[in-house]
């Protein structure tokens, strides 16, 4: 008979998976950012700055107040724990999942020309030797050597040659990602510069085996879900596919007949879902942060809109005049609820923590201010700013302003 699971239990299994069940530390050492990563699985990238970068914030989330250092340890030098790819989307990886997307750096070779990012093979080749020669490298380092004039011809990235050939390198492996600057490019350098060797020397997986330590990976960080989940994770397919691409669901009926998931229904869930032998029940789930609009409790709408009731889409590519919310607005988690959003931005010139907007969610519980406010004064502290100000923008902009003032009133009492 399939184990049936309310909704309010599968949002708690899905938080717990996540790491919000672990214990905090007052200083986070690298022993608790190993632990996080193996929680989050990957850390999506992204280049907006306006709060925080996209793969930092997951990490606050979990661990609190940290120290940026202990990403960059884990980035780079010989002992790296991660290295970026196209996990789910660019992001940072565990080394030890580079032998496993060689299925994918492998569609990526075949679909070369295809796609868009390639440039002719003979500029490739050039850059390549540039890499292996030079390396680590910027894209801005080989462009005199290797770029003509830009054309204007299409918005968006508009990227140079070298950083098309670049990219396409990256995708196939033929180059790896060795760090970034302070101006946040991409340093690329050959992988047997990049990552450990024993790493390197791996035996390479088949397509069977690698589509099924992802979805256990994927399966382990969200606790429960069901095949679309699952597959998200890490871009697999759902189903069989072309081109030799691993599928979720034939990975996820090995792992229910090896016993590593078990098959099981979720109020409210139309689909099959699946639950991991290992996931934590929790009870309770006493967590209090803000998400990321990249953290993986919410990347895939819809997941978080069965689990916590939330709609939730990110408006940074709409017209100021038609968003509803905000240009970066990061979800409140109090509890094991999504109890309000926020619509931050850090000045960091002018050393404030902005709010340009604060809205509470139906059924948001009294304290939801005054928990919100020691949210942001913690998260302002980590930023490195000293003021936390408030636009009158949504209905919980006003208690909002109130519990801050009353926070820093209480505080200079304090001090006195």
């Amino acid at each position: 008979m399939t184990q049936s699971i309310s909704r309010a239990q599968a949002r708690r299994i899905a938080l717990a998976a996540q790491g919000f069940l672990d214990p905090a530390h007052s200083a986070p050492t690298m022993r608790t950012f190993a632990r996080t990563l193996e929680r989050t699985g990957v850390l999506q990238v992204d280049s907006v700055n306006v709060l925080a970068r996209a793969h930092l914030m997951p990490l606050y989330s979990r661990m609190g107040p940290y120290d940026l250092r202990l990403l960059e340890r884990a980035s780079t030098g010989t002992r790296r724990r991660v290295v970026e790819y196209w996990a789910h989307v660019q992001a940072f990886m565990p080394v030890e999942l580079w032998p496993y997307m060689q299925f994918r750096r492998d569609h990526y070779r075949r679909q070369r020309g295809k796609w868009g990012f390639s440039a002719h093979q003979g500029l490739e080749e050039g850059v390549l030797a540039a890499v292996r020669e030079r390396g680590p490298v910027t894209a801005r380092d080989l462009d005199a050597e290797f770029s003509g004039p830009r054309s204007k011809e299409n918005w968006g990235w508009n990227w140079s040659e070298a950083r098309q050939a670049l990219d396409y390198l990256f995708l196939v492996g033929d180059v790896a990602i060795a760090g970034r600057n302070s101006q946040f490019e991409v340093r690329y350098d050959v992988p047997e510069r990049v990552l450990p060797g024993a790493v390197l020397e791996h035996p390479v997986p088949t397509i069977e085996e690698s589509g099924r330590e992802l979805v256990r990976r994927a399966a382990r960080s969200h606790g429960i879900g069901t095949a679309a989940c699952f597959a998200d994770y890490y871009r697999m397919r759902t189903v069989p596919g072309k081109n030799g691409e691993p599928s979720a669901q034939q990975a996820i009926a090995e792992l229910v007949e090896a016993g590593e998931l078990e098959q099981v229904s979720v109020e409210g869930w139309r689909k099959p879902a699946y639950l991991h032998v290992d996931a934590r029940r929790p009870r309770r789930v006493s967590a209090r942060t803000l998400l990321s609009p990249f953290d993986p409790v919410v990347w895939r709408r819809d997941r978080t809109e069965t689990l916590f009731d939330f709609f939730y889409r990110i408006e940074i590519y709409v017209p100021a005049p038609q968003r509803q919310y905000g240009y970066y607005v990061l979800p409140f988690l109090l509890g094991d609820r999504i109890v309000a959003r926020v619509d931050l931005k850090a000045d960091r010139l002018g050393g404030r923590l902005l709010v340009q907007g604060a809205f509470a969610e139906e059924g948001a519980p009294p304290e939801t201010a005054g928990e919100l406010a020691t949210e942001l004064w913690r998260l302002a502290g980590w930023l490195g700013l000293s003021d936390v100000t408030v636009a009158d923008r949504g209905d919980l902009a006003r208690p909002l302003t109130a519990e801050l003032l009353h926070g820093k009133s209480s505080e200079a009492s304090s001090a006195g």
